[in-house]
């Protein structure tokens, strides 16, 4: 999820040749982990079961539905719509496991729910506006606000102290704001003269929406990134992952909230906070990779 994101970023900043090969390598790893979940749920039903439980598992909704959104940039239609058909029938059974289970104090993967709610509405909409299909817009527009009532529920659950003492997953309480407001900007950025998708009062509510939640986004990262100054957590942890998503979209979303409201001045900071977002990419991949080298050493 968190490489498909940095991809959609670097199309953005029109840095294709990087973004293309980042796209490679979460088709990858998201073939890999697909083919896992497939044998975990024919072969060990038990263990499939209980990984299900875990909010952790609406990944799988999320990361086909930014697929999707980065297949539908390259032209790829077909593949866009069979990842949107996968993450819809997904969504509903995944969420239902994890909410059975929610509880006080979670961690910041809670924050999941919201995400992989909004991230097939990225992608509906961006269909729809492709497609010229006003029923994918509203789809989407469903997806949008229900996201929200989710983000909602989730900051109840939310142990505040995750904030200092998270392992990484704590930023998804931004990131889930983030992929919300890019929702909202492609919800904007989807209406036109042959679809008349809002008028001027729904354009106007759906825009403030919008802005507020990237402000909301941003606040959050400044909380977060005052706290990992305050406490540094520089070791390795396989949650960081769900720190470099949140920062991704952070940048996603500020690029594509200024092309849907026009407000030329956020380009900028979005720029910088994709390529923020690979050099972050980078160093949760080399602590990955020396993490899997010292366990291959210790086993031998």
């Amino acid at each position: 999820m968190a490489t498909a994101v940095v991809s959609v970023g670097l199309h953005l900043t029109g840095d294709e040749t990087v973004s293309r090969v980042f796209l490679w390598l979460a088709c990858v790893a998201w073939a890999a982990l697909a083919a896992d979940f497939v044998v975990r749920l024919v072969a060990q039903r038990e263990r499939w079961m209980a990984e299900a439980h875990s909010p952790g598992a609406l990944t799988a909704v999320a990361a086909t539905a930014v697929l999707g959104t980065r297949f539908s940039a390259l032209g790829r239609q077909t593949l866009a719509e069979a990842a949107l058909a996968l993450a819809v029938v997904l969504w509903p059974l995944l969420l239902y496991l994890v909410m059975r289970h929610w509880k006080r104090h979670m961690p910041g993967a809670v924050f999941l729910c919201c995400v992989a709610t909004q991230a097939p509405a990225v992608l509906a909409a961006t269909l729809a506006a492709v497609e010229t299909a006003a029923w994918l817009a509203h789809a989407a527009l469903v997806l949008f606000w229900l996201g929200l009532v989710l983000y909602g529920l989730a900051l109840r659950h939310f142990d505040p102290r995750q904030i200092v003492e998270g392992a990484g997953d704590q930023w998804i309480a931004g990131g889930a704001l983030a992929i919300s407001a890019l929702a909202g900007s492609r919800l904007l950025s989807a209406d036109s003269v042959r679809l008349y998708l809002w008028n001027d009062d729904d354009r106007g509510v759906l825009r403030n929406v919008t802005v507020a939640l990237l402000v909301l986004d941003l606040a959050w990262c400044v909380i977060l990134l005052v706290a990992e100054v305050a406490r540094p957590r520089l070791h390795y942890d396989m949650r960081r992952w769900a720190t470099v998503f949140p920062m991704g979209m952070t940048g996603v979303a500020t690029l594509s909230v200024a092309a849907a409201v026009d407000i030329g001045w956020l380009n900028g900071p979005g720029r910088v906070l994709v390529w923020v977002t690979v050099a972050a990419w980078l160093a949760v991949a080399a602590g990955a990779a020396l993490k899997a080298r010292t366990g291959i050493t210790g086993r031998r």
